[in-house]
């Protein structure tokens, strides 16, 4: 048995959750709208204790089931924390006069391509999915020490991470000094910079 699919889902109060055959949906405090995932078959989602745990069976020790099982119990127990609590991702921008701005439903960054962006223009314009929420800490990096921050929150776990990954492929951070976008706590692989070489006279 699955020591992750067999553990129960505490549903923390001010959540709901109804589940339609294959079908779970999510409703809390910090979902706007219900979360919504349909559970692969075989495996199968139910409530217990008057609504206050979600159970995950599976009908059989199939590979496939064995990894489903698993797997439906984790996005579950994702929903059901996403909706009550939230996630969040903050993202550093680093490098002499990159910035970032949020208009509207609009994150705006400059991040050192070649063409001049500034604040009326900037060099790129990311619409922000509906769920989401961008908040700006700092929007200017000062040098390639003090860097710009943003928080991307929202209640689907999939959706902030996937934003992110989008955000910061634009531009990943280099390896000489660092600049570029990265997630907080993320560890860049830094190399020397060329040396001259020192001939001898």
């Amino acid at each position: 048995m699955s020591r992750i699919g067999k553990k129960p889902v505490e549903v923390p109060d001010g959540v709901t959750v109804e589940i339609s055959g294959q079908t779970v949906k999510v409703c809390g405090p910090k979902s706007e709208q219900p979360l919504s995932w349909s559970v692969p078959a075989p495996i199968s989602a139910a409530l217990d204790d008057g609504g206050k745990r979600v159970v995950v069976t599976r009908p059989d020790d199939r590979k496939r089931s064995r990894a489903l099982h698993g797997l439906s119990r984790a996005l579950i127990a994702n929903m059901v924390h996403g909706a009550s609590q939230g996630y969040q991702r903050r993202l550093l921008v680093y490098g002499t006069g990159y910035n970032c701005n949020v208009k509207g439903r609009t994150l705006e960054l400059n991040v050192g391509f070649t063409g001049r962006g500034t604040k009326d223009k900037p060099q790129f314009r990311i619409p922000i999915p509906g769920g989401l929420e961008v908040v700006i800490e700092a929007p200017a990096a000062r040098g390639d020490i003090d860097p710009a921050k943003f928080v991307v929150r929202g209640a689907d776990k999939q959706l902030v991470g996937e934003f992110c990954a989008e955000v910061r492929a634009i531009r990943p951070p280099e390896p000489y000094k660092g600049k570029g976008l990265r997630y907080e706590g993320e560890q860049v692989q830094r190399k020397a910079g060329k040396r001259l070489a020192g001939g001898a006279t």
